[in-house]
């Protein structure tokens, strides 16, 4: 199917349902073809998987969700830390 690009402003719903049941679309400009409209393949879409990370993060300090002491946000602050 050929469609002049005003044509194809106007009826863009319908182009893109001719595309969806398989038939390729092209949009001319002055009569020269520039863009075809074809059905895109749908790619399987691949569940997350969890625990990917489980063992590879090692934890130094087993406190360090602990707050800290007002010796360590002095040092932190003066740049020592």
């Amino acid at each position: 199917m050929r469609v002049n690009l005003t044509d194809a402003r106007k009826k863009f719903p319908e182009l893109i349902r001719a595309a969806e049941r398989g038939e390729i679309v092209t949009i001319c400009r002055g009569g020269v073809p520039v863009v075809d409209l074809a059905r895109a393949t749908t790619a399987a879409r691949k569940r997350p998987k969890l625990g990917t990370l489980r063992g590879k993060i090692k934890i130094f300090d087993p406190d360090w969700w602990k707050p800290m002491t007002d010796d360590e946000v002095e040092a932190f602050l003066a740049g020592r830390y």
